[in-house]
């Protein structure tokens, strides 16, 4: 089996469409995906409607968090999206997204870049709007070449000249609420420095202490001893290993299955989870 399961569509910061993440996960070859968008479950339905028979769906999301003044992420796994406690913070973190985004643009504009709010709206769509669309944004206008560097301490990194921080959960908060929702919880790629600061591995082991189910190890942001270092790190404190290929479809230069995740470790993701249950694909392949 081929796993990948940390993907983004259109509902948050990804290029495909719900739709169409899923036809070009079933085209990569993968049998399992996950799409863990930004704070947002809106692209579960459309996804599960139309999921190609042979690709099972994990329904997710990429959670907002910030731990001792250091933002981080959350991949929570097949959790009870109508939960009210974890729908209302993530609303919270969702609504922040817009004036965080004002923000980060009147920033540039005081640097001297000509971006609008108009030209990231119109990049975001429908979606949760982020980085990655302001990002966009300055590939357009020819500040940066990608996406990927826009995400320096020139710009949009964090702690950056045009970052501002939003909204984000603590992590045993998240971690707390998503249990109560019956999903399972994923320190998302835990070790990617070029980001920005990183959380120590001594709060790693606390917060698998209060039940952080994983760490997401095998990723595009982690080297060969950023891998071999936090795999060493989740046997010694009891935590699930996960490869995913954070897939935005090009906006990053990633591609789905890029990595992925052991079999086994994904049947003890779906054998601890009670709020959802992964969806067998019903549709056809070319429908």
């Amino acid at each position: 089996m081929r796993i990948d399961l940390h993907t983004h569509s259109t509902a948050s910061d990804g290029t495909d469409s719900p739709t169409e993440l899923v036809r070009n996960a079933a085209g990569s070859g993968l049998d399992v995906v996950a799409l863990t968008d930004h704070d947002t479950t809106r692209g579960h339905a459309e996804a599960i409607a139309a999921a190609p028979e042979g690709l099972t769906l994990v329904t997710g999301a990429e959670l907002s968090c910030r731990l001792d003044g250091v933002s981080m992420h959350m991949l929570a796994y097949l959790f009870d999206p109508e939960e009210p406690a974890l729908l209302a913070e993530r609303e919270l973190v969702r609504d922040d997204r817009v004036p965080r985004a004002k923000g980060m643009i009147a920033k540039l504009n005081e640097l001297g870049v000509p971006v609008t709010w108009e030209q990231v709206a119109r990049i975001a769509g429908d979606g949760s709007v982020g980085r990655p669309h302001i990002a966009t944004a300055l590939v357009e206008l020819g500040v940066v070449p990608t996406v990927s560097d826009a995400f320096t301490e020139d710009w949009l990194a964090n702690d950056g000249r045009a970052y501002v921080d939003k909204h984000e959960t603590d992590p045993f908060e998240a971690i707390r609420l998503v249990k109560a929702a019956g999903g399972v919880t994923v320190f998302a790629h835990p070790g990617a420095a070029k980001r920005g600061h990183t959380v120590p591995e001594a709060s790693i082991a606390k917060l698998a202490e209060a039940g952080l189910d994983g760490i997401e190890v095998d990723h595009m942001d982690h080297d060969a001893a950023t891998r071999e270092r936090l795999r060493g790190l989740a046997a010694d404190v009891g935590l699930l290993v996960t490869g995913s290929s954070d897939y935005h479809g090009s906006r990053k230069t990633c591609v789905l299955g890029e990595y992925t995740t052991d079999p086994e470790v994904y049947g003890e993701i779906t054998r601890r989870a009670t709020g959802a249950f992964p969806v067998p694909g019903a549709g056809g392949r070319d429908a």
